[in-house]
């Protein structure tokens, strides 16, 4: 098994794992973890294949940088509407 099979394979695992726990669990929070769980997988999956040619290829670690920023910036709101809803405040 090659190494980039092997990332891509841990990459679909944790994609499927956070969408298991998507479909089921019910609390706010923990689905916000299962859907960055989603997120990761698919990061570890762009990476794996971005490091298949010697040089990586720059667009897809590019990609990857920017999408943390993303998963960061919309993990903090959605967390923040979490918070609310659960208070029972207008955000």
């Amino acid at each position: 098994m090659s190494t980039t099979l092997f990332w891509l394979v841990v990459g679909a695992l944790l994609w499927l794992i956070g969408l298991h726990g998507l479909l089921t669990l019910r609390d706010a929070l923990r689905r916000i973890i299962a859907i960055n769980l989603m997120g990761s997988g698919v990061f570890l999956a762009m990476i794996a294949l971005a490091a298949r040619v010697v040089p990586s290829d720059p667009v897809l670690v590019a990609l990857v940088v920017t999408g943390l920023v993303v998963a960061v910036s919309a993990t903090a709101l959605a967390l923040r509407l979490a918070g609310s809803a659960d208070r029972g405040e207008s955000p």
